[in-house]
């Protein structure tokens, strides 16, 4: 049994396991379900109370924080992209809350959400060079997290402070 985002709570139960077993089931887990969804309501307002700290409500707002996110970002990725031997093809910021950075491989492009602007920048440069691992190493493997080590090794640092200022929802 889990509480899903929006509170809903989702059981799994074998194949012919009786509907009024579930019910039961479910009823003797009754305050485990109040418990969790108020852990759960918690966490969504955490992480809504997170991401509205950028205002990015109009064209302007957004247009203005995609300009800083670049100055911030494109220093980090020359530096670190030199180091690597790897050179993006471009380089793109727009509004994402469900990722911090996504590299497309295939036309070695970098685009990256502009709430890293919420991130110390320790942070915001481990995001630079996940993406940018990824023109080295596509997957989330062994080389892959290899390399991170290597150019950035502060990352499962980085990663772990990126989840508990945010609420920890964002994948990358």
């Amino acid at each position: 049994m889990r509480i899903v985002k929006n509170g809903d709570v989702h059981v799994s139960a074998p194949i012919g396991l009786t509907k009024k077993k579930v019910l039961e089931f479910i009823n003797a887990h009754r305050d485990w379900i109040i418990e969790a969804r108020k852990r759960t309501e918690a966490k969504v307002q955490a992480r809504r109370d997170f991401y509205n700290q950028l205002p990015i409500n109009t064209r302007s707002q957004t247009k203005e924080a995609k300009a800083r996110l670049m100055e911030i970002v494109k220093p980090m990725i020359e530096a670190h992209a030199k180091e690597m031997g790897v050179k993006p093809e471009a380089v793109t910021a727009k509004k994402m809350i469900s990722r911090w950075g996504q590299c497309d491989v295939k036309n070695r492009t970098l685009c990256f959400s502009v709430y890293l602007l919420l991130l110390p920048d320790w942070c915001q440069e481990h995001v630079v060079v996940h993406e940018l691992c990824h023109l080295l190493e596509p997957s989330h493997n062994a080389r892959f997290y290899a390399l991170m080590t290597q150019y950035y090794p502060r990352w499962r640092e980085a990663r772990k402070h990126t989840k508990a200022i945010c609420g920890g929802t964002q994948n990358r």
